[in-house]
């Protein structure tokens, strides 16, 4: 299986917070089920992978984790086919209705000791905003448009942006329509 990006364990593995912790990451049918497979290929004992809300992301243990997450090594038991976001971060994004981008941002140097790193190399940083931005448009494109909806009402403080791309006609659509029926709905309620 092709390396989605570079193995910045040694980083992280040293960090005090924990992005695999209260993160939540979105996961598309085609993630859900290249991750279900791998695990049972693993034989990874799990007795339920994942949970719903508004999307889906990965269940989590009492303590907030992720059930991927094995805390004893500070690894994720899953990393050749894990989510998207986990494996663009510490990029994260947004989504201008208007302009029709999909906006790139880079979490503050206090929240993650990687986007600190990345930020003192451009080269690595160039080619991680690479990596994130095939990620994120790979699931923005293939997450229901419900879900992505959800997921852009999730606040991401503490960030600055990095980049920005157009957003797939269709996608941006779908969004712009959810838009208008919230708008619709919270203006009939008045």
């Amino acid at each position: 299986m092709k390396q989605r990006q570079k193995n910045y364990f040694l980083i992280c593995s040293t960090c005090n917070s924990c992005c695999c912790q209260n993160a939540r990451p979105p996961i598309t049918q085609k993630r859900r089920k290249l991750i279900e497979e791998y695990c049972l290929a693993r034989d990874l004992r799990i007795d339920k992978f994942f949970e719903t809300t508004e999307y889906v992301f990965p269940q989590e243990t009492d303590d907030g984790f992720c059930i991927f997450f094995d805390e004893k090594t500070r690894k994720c038991q899953i990393s050749v086919v894990k989510p998207e976001t986990c494996v663009a971060g510490p990029i994260t994004f947004d989504i201008n209705l208007k302009t029709g981008k999909i906006k790139f941002y880079l979490k503050f140097e206090r929240i993650c000791s990687l986007a600190g790193s990345l930020k003192k190399d451009r080269v690595g940083l160039k080619n991680h905003l690479n990596s994130a931005k095939r990620e994120l448009l790979t699931l923005v494109g293939e997450l229901d448009v419900e879900a992505l909806s959800a997921i852009l009402q999730i606040d991401e403080p503490e960030t600055h942006k990095i980049g920005e791309a157009s957003l797939n006609k269709e996608v941006l659509e779908g969004l712009q329509k959810i838009r208008a029926r919230r708008k619709s709905a919270i203006h009939g309620n008045k």
